[in-house]
């Protein structure tokens, strides 16, 4: 790919206060760290604070059965999922048995500048686990920013646009996905982008994989934000954010040092914020065995409390003594040890996977169970938030939810939060049963 080999040597040449990238041959494959980027004040970055978190995926021998990579063989070390684990895990598969597919319903992703591999790894990401192909529209509302293979942002957000567009698809594989480009990732671009989906009423649901500390976003964008979210809910469209790949902590303004502090627009209270979990499922079935607070060295759950949001009516009583909105509300699968398979042509062309992990896993699978939800009940469900809350507090929370209750957030030396029984400042109220949760939902 023209630029990368002198992109790759840059980036090893940058302290680990900048962005770090380190190649080790493991069992043939490159192993790759996480990328951490600190966020300049203004602008969002994917996953909130770091680039998406990956590790180069290696096929198995010709012939095995039941497992396309060597990281689904049960004599793996390092773990990972492809969409038919996702699916038993959090019960989706009976919805999909049921013709309950996201058809006739659009998901709405957000993200800045582009990929241009993204047809061609949506359609390898098809072939090779039997999905349908969608309907993707890229849809540019201020121009289409010209790709730069030795542009380091430019690079990390492709590989945030193929983990967004191919596992909100993988949830929800018949509906429409609408890929809406911001020009970059400033503050302000990012607002015209989502502005634009929202007043043209693009889809159902709306995922956004990226953040900054709430406090550096100017005000009057901070302003502008929330009253599009108002309008969002007012036509019916779900929102959701993902929490954040740095625990309890956020990058400062000027990006030299973390402290304590939500992430935008996760902390909206008109959102669905998503935190990330370390998910224990088979290898070959994905059935569910248990879920921790993500940490796996490769970043922790964001959360924490909004110093910009009260605590909003539906976390009365759930959410502590703290005043401020808490995030997250619910969690998914956010481990890069046992992350999800992704195709991400950029770094080395089409036909390379990579696992994913980070909260940014998590959001677009979300807005795909949204889509699932909109076709069940035959319109949209809109704002979910009173309702999730609302069953956190009666009998059905257990069937409806994957409690965590062990891990915490606490990230390189920034006190955070234990996970503990019901809501908590790591995981919300937990990850989902699908089925079950949409069975209520939809009633």
């Amino acid at each position: 790919m023209p630029g990368f080999t002198q992109s790759i040597r840059r980036l090893l040449t940058r302290s680990a206060t900048g962005l770090f990238l380190l190649l080790n041959m493991v069992g043939g494959a490159a192993f790759v760290p996480a990328v951490a980027v600190a966020a300049a004040s203004g602008s969002m970055t994917p996953a909130i604070g770091a680039h998406p978190h990956y590790r180069l995926a290696t096929k198995t021998p010709q012939g095995t059965q039941d497992a396309i990579f060597s990281c689904q063989l049960p004599t793996t070390t390092f773990p990972c999922y492809g969409p038919q684990q996702i699916r038993g895990a959090y019960n989706i598969q009976p919805l999909l048995d049921a013709g309950i597919t996201g058809k006739g319903r659009t998901i709405v992703i957000v993200d800045a500048f582009q990929s241009p591999t993204i047809q061609d790894d949506l359609a390898l990401f098809d072939a090779v686990f039997g999905l349908p192909d969608p309907t993707l529209n890229i849809i540019a509302p201020d121009g289409l920013t010209p790709f730069d293979f030795n542009d380091d942002n430019m690079v990390g957000w492709s590989g945030e646009i193929s983990l967004d567009v191919e596992w909100a698809h993988a949830v929800a594989p018949d509906a429409t996905i609408d890929l809406v480009l911001a020009k970059s990732n400033d503050d302000a671009d990012i607002l015209s982008a989502t502005k634009y989906a929202i007043t043209h009423n693009l889809g159902d649901t709306i995922s956004q994989s990226f953040g900054e500390d709430e406090s550096c976003v100017d005000p009057a964008i901070l302003k502008q934000q929330h009253a599009l979210f108002a309008l969002a809910a007012l036509k019916g469209m779900t929102v959701y954010a993902s929490s954040g790949d740095d625990g309890a902590a956020q990058p400062t303004c000027d990006g030299s040092a973390l402290h304590v502090a939500a992430s935008s627009p996760a902390s909206d209270p008109l959102v669905t914020s998503v935190g990330g979990t370390n998910l224990t499922a088979d290898l070959d079935t994905g059935a569910y065995q248990s879920e921790t607070a993500w940490d796996d060295g490769f970043g922790q759950s964001g959360g924490g409390f909004s110093v910009k949001y009260a605590r909003p009516f539906y976390q009365i009583g759930a959410t502590g003594h703290n005043k401020g909105r808490g995030v997250p509300d619910v969690a998914y699968n956010g481990g890069v040890f046992g992350g999800v398979v992704t195709a991400w042509g950029v770094p080395f062309g089409v036909g390379a996977f990579f696992i994913f992990g980070g909260t940014s896993a998590g959001s677009p699978q979300w807005a795909g169970i949204s889509a699932l939800a909109d076709q069940k009940a035959h319109h949209r469900l809109g704002f979910i938030n009173p309702a999730l809350y609302v069953i956190l507090h009666t009998s059905l929370y257990a069937k409806d939810f994957h409690d965590i209750t062990t891990g915490n957030n606490r990230f390189d030396g920034v006190q955070g939060f234990d996970a503990g029984k019901g809501w908590d400042a790591v995981t919300g109220i937990g990850s989902p049963n699908v089925a079950n949760l949409l069975a209520l939902l939809c009633h």
